[in-house]
């Protein structure tokens, strides 16, 4: 337990201070225009009458003559809705409970669009994941699009799984000048335990067991309304958007459909309409997203284990705010940042056995106590973050908010910063002839860290699927999945090979996966340099391997080469690859601009948020 609040750590006040600096003239810019957007009266005081009358037409006469009378704000709801995933179909009530909570404070609030939720489980493997990464800038476009109307004082933002909340964040910064809240959803109830959940998975991979049994185990453990309960992307986003201090405090896994969940879902509403430029407490998301927030979110991230895909998202999101994060700053980071939780697949808890362990307020605690957090930085509720460290709950009173417990409640899921898991947070950025990449270490043991082994290449997963159904992959080796990056067919999750390279390193082979296509949360216990660009489509040294080159993964000194010489390695003319599959079905014709222009992976892999390089 942490007694005394240290000093900002000294390599979190410089990476900071970094990215305050290389940011200065896009930060400056962004700003401005902020600011010029800002107003002291309402939005919607800029609309001819024509333009107002048809933003309100379909209102409840009570609202209609709020909206009328141009002085109460009026709240964008942008809810991700769908009753086809767990996660998202509970915000179908949240509408009607913001409605009427922002009423009882003399506000109105309308839904002004909803985006797109696709579930990356469901895509996993099939030609819809290849639309799932840019998803997140077509949910950003959606959002701006929704909030164009000019009708909007504040914005409460409904999502909660993979490219939801980033694209969310991302729009609303194109909006910067109204205060935003995010709402969350919350998890479902732990169903099958997860040790029992990967075990099924690499019994099928392995053909011992059938589809029934599998069906059967995945049915157990997604289960019913609410957040899948292993520590993914949405739950990372969860996660961040607390550190990031756009939630309410504490509310990050509160189950869904139950009175406090309810009430804090109400309370956003009431605080969105106290925060906006009509008041007094004006916090614009513009001035909360800064230089601390970045680096607080990326803290979160590290010492949680966290999901890979935010080392892309982050960046889209600084970006979208005036500001330039780099793996540089995720790799400084992970230096001094120590690992706080084991969550599955780090562990083998879930969410909810974090949150009853002492949850998000603990974290943020022991975060800000230990130096490693910007304690003042700026939220949508408290002071500051320091406010944060404290958990909500139904006093006979109504909603309030308590300190967060003082002592984990199970330290083989959470533990304080003095006694963690790990002294660094186990994600580390690589570089060597075949380009920069990430690999996530937090759930691969000691003795994996390090491969040095012969490539074997394949320009898709399903050809080491395939290998590995005939045997061929029964040796110690590099698997090398290119042609997976955004250009090439929008970089989609590879979770498919886990299992299957899972049995091989569980049968004593030395295994590891360098790839320019992403894992995400649900990156396991086999070494994986991930995210490598320049990707093999637009120059990246992947292209030129072949099978047999010797490849070098050192998860320790950072060192991800192929022992291959500069000048054969640059000799080598790349081989044909036919990727015409990828331009066409499911919907993948529609994206072909997105391919086209699309970022590096150390830029973000989008397109909405700034100039693609």
């Amino acid at each position: 337990m942490s007694t005394n609040r240290a000093p900002l750590q000294p390599r979190v006040a410089e990476v900071t201070e970094r990215i305050r600096e290389r940011s200065w003239a896009e930060r400056d810019d962004y700003l401005k225009r902020m600011a010029a957007a800002t107003a002291k009266v309402t939005t919607r005081s800029r609309l001819s009458c024509t333009n107002l009358a048809h933003g309100f037409a379909s209102s409840e006469p009570t609202d209609k003559e709020a909206i009328k009378q141009l002085r109460w704000p009026n709240i964008a709801i942008i809810n991700s809705y769908n009753d086809m995933l767990s996660a998202h179909q509970p915000l179908e009530r949240y509408p009607v409970i913001l409605r009427t909570a922002a009423r009882e404070v003399g506000a109105t609030a309308q839904v002004a669009g909803g985006v797109p939720a696709m579930c990356d489980g469901i895509t996993q493997g099939m030609p819809g994941m290849e639309l799932s990464l840019f998803s997140r800038d077509l949910i950003a476009m959606a959002t701006g699009v929704s909030l164009a109307h000019g009708m909007f004082d504040a914005t409460l933002c409904l999502g909660v799984c993979d490219k939801i909340v980033p694209g969310l964040l991302i729009g609303a910064l194109a909006f910067g000048h109204l205060p935003t809240i995010f709402v969350p959803g919350g998890p479902m109830p732990s169903g099958v335990a997860n040790k029992d959940k990967a075990r099924i998975r690499k019994l099928f991979a392995e053909g011992k067991v059938g589809r029934a049994e599998l069906l059967e185990s995945e049915a157990g453990s997604y289960h019913s309304a609410g957040t899948c309960t292993f520590y993914g992307t949405a739950n990372s986003n969860q996660m961040l958007m607390e550190v990031m201090g756009l939630h309410l405090p504490g509310s990050a896994f509160i189950p869904p459909n139950t009175p406090l969940r309810d009430a804090l879902t109400a309370y956003a509403a009431k605080r969105a309409a106290q925060i906006t430029a009509l008041g007094t407490d004006y916090r614009p998301l513009a001035r909360m997203i800064d230089e601390r927030a970045m680096v607080n979110a990326v803290v979160g991230l590290l010492a949680t284990g966290g999901s890979t895909n935010h080392t892309l998202h982050l960046i889209a999101i600084a970006r979208a705010a005036g500001l330039i994060l780099d793996w540089e700053d995720f790799h400084h980071l992970s230096d001094v940042v120590p690992l706080l939780a084991r969550i599955y697949p780090n562990g083998s808890a879930d969410v909810n056995h974090f949150h009853a362990a002492g949850g998000m307020g603990f974290l943020v605690r022991e975060l800000i106590d230990a130096g490693l957090m910007h304690g003042d930085a700026r939220t949508v509720a408290g002071a500051n973050l320091r406010d944060y460290a404290k958990e909500p709950w139904l006093s006979p009173e109504g909603l309030a908010w308590r300190d967060a417990p003082k002592v984990s409640g199970d330290t083989s899921v959470l533990r304080p910063a003095s006694d963690p898991f790990s002294k660094d947070g186990g994600l580390k950025l690589l570089r060597g002839n075949l380009g920069r990449a990430v690999i996530k270490t937090s759930a691969v043991a000691e003795a994996h860290r390090v491969v040095e082994a012969p490539a074997r290449i394949f320009n898709d997963q399903e050809g080491v699927l395939k290998a590995f159904r005939a045997k061929e992959l029964e040796c110690d080796a590099v698997v090398v999945v290119r042609y997976q990056g955004p250009r090439a067919n929008g970089m989609p999750e590879l979770h498919q090979l886990t299992p299957a390279l899972a049995s091989l390193q569980d049968r004593g082979f030395h295994v590891a996966l360098v790839t320019d296509g992403r894992m995400s949360g649900a990156s396991g216990n086999v070494p994986a340099a991930i995210h490598v660009t320049p990707e093999a489509l637009h120059g990246g040294p992947l292209a030129r391997l072949r099978d047999g080159d010797v490849i070098r993964l050192d998860s320790h000194t950072g060192i991800l080469e192929a022992k291959v010489t500069e000048a054969t390695l640059h000799a080598r003319t790349v081989e044909p690859v036919d990727l015409s599959a990828n331009d066409s079905g499911m919907g993948r014709e529609l994206f072909k601009l997105f391919r086209t222009y699309a970022a590096g992976a150390e830029q973000g892999a989008g397109v909405a948020a700034y100039k693609a390089d």
